[in-house]
């Protein structure tokens, strides 16, 4: 599957996820930290991104941060490059550190930043290193400490942070910190940690609710937010952006088709997707195969994939049903 497009432009709110290759460590010691939050450091102020918020795990990082006039790729690029070959040097290794691409998500701001910074500021008292609000305040492998001014990482767009919370400092840090502190129990929250649609309105349950309805929702595996946010962001994404959006969503459409035609004709899906030649099933497959290339404008092999057929079968049906009316 072709590689997809980044989304970005100077100040788009990015929250990216770098992990080790094969879930292993990215750093094993305070010096391999320090030379990843120094190096951090200096490309967000020699590329002017802006950090938001930030933290540094044994075998993976999140990042919170709004691109500068560089890009988030070059960002990102020149960090994990760099840190890769100082950790291969120190630790005399050699290949990949860092598990394929990391993965960004483009948030949309009004709806996510304050969560986000949450979320992202809360990994290591999730992971039992930090012992509750007080103990993240001095924590130096994470961005919090810098927000409530514990620890001086000049390079943090700390003020930009504090904004949301108030706009004299000492209330902001305070409404911050009880902020931070009334997420202690929330666990988890994988609804941060993806875009789609099924993330950005919640769960599965609302989805489904939103198409009984019949209304429509635009979403983007790369974009956490509403439909109206996916909407202006790709109408100002290039060509290729755009492109990869539209053949994604068209498979996304074409999978709901299935699954509806399956649900009326009261036809499991895994009967249809298993070759079964049962009358009522065959005719299904040989309808969804000319809906599918016909209104969804699917390939022929990406239709065979979505009906458990070889590319020669839907060939075949699509010759039929041609025949059957002609």
């Amino acid at each position: 599957m072709p590689r997809q497009a980044r989304l970005d432009a100077p100040g788009t709110l990015h929250h990216a996820i770098i992990r080790g290759i094969e879930k292993r460590r990215i750093v094993d010691d305070d010096i391999d930290r320090e030379n990843f939050v120094k190096r951090f450091g200096s490309l967000a102020v020699e590329t002017k991104t802006r950090i938001c918020a930030w933290a540094l795990m044994d075998n993976h990082a999140h990042i919170l941060l709004k691109s500068g006039e560089y890009g988030m790729p070059c960002f990102m690029r020149r960090l994990l490059t760099g840190h890769a070959i100082f950790y291969n040097l120190r630790h005399g290794r050699h290949g990949h550190l860092f598990q394929n691409r990391y993965k960004s998500i483009v948030c949309e701001e009004d709806a996510y930043f304050m969560e986000l910074v949450r979320y992202i500021h809360l990994n290591p008292v999730r992971a039992g290193i930090a012992k509750g609000v007080t103990d993240l305040d001095r924590y130096p492998w994470c961005g919090h400490g810098a927000i409530v001014r514990k620890i001086d990482y000049s390079w943090m767009d700390r003020e930009y942070v504090l904004r949301w919370f108030g706009k004299r400092e000492k209330i902001a840090v305070r409404r911050y910190s009880d902020f931070i502190g009334k997420g202690l129990d929330q666990g988890n929250r994988p609804e941060l940690v993806g875009g789609g649609l099924i993330r950005s309105m919640g769960g599965w349950g609302v989805v489904k609710s939103i198409r009984r309805h019949g209304e429509k929702e635009l979403s983007d595996e790369r974009i956490l937010g509403s439909g109206d946010f996916v909407k202006e962001l790709l109408s100002g994404a290039d060509a290729a952006a755009r492109r990869q959006f539209e053949n994604g969503n068209q498979v996304k459409n074409a999978i709901d088709q299935v699954k509806a035609e399956c649900e009326k004709q009261k036809i499991s899906i895994s009967a249809l997707l298993a070759g079964s030649r049962n009358r009522d099933i065959s005719r299904l497959r040989s309808d969804l195969a000319v809906t599918l290339i016909r209104e969804f404008g699917l390939s022929l092999a990406e239709t065979a994939r979505q009906l458990g057929i070889s590319t020669s079968a839907v060939s075949k049906l699509l010759s039929r049903n041609k025949d059957m009316k002609e």
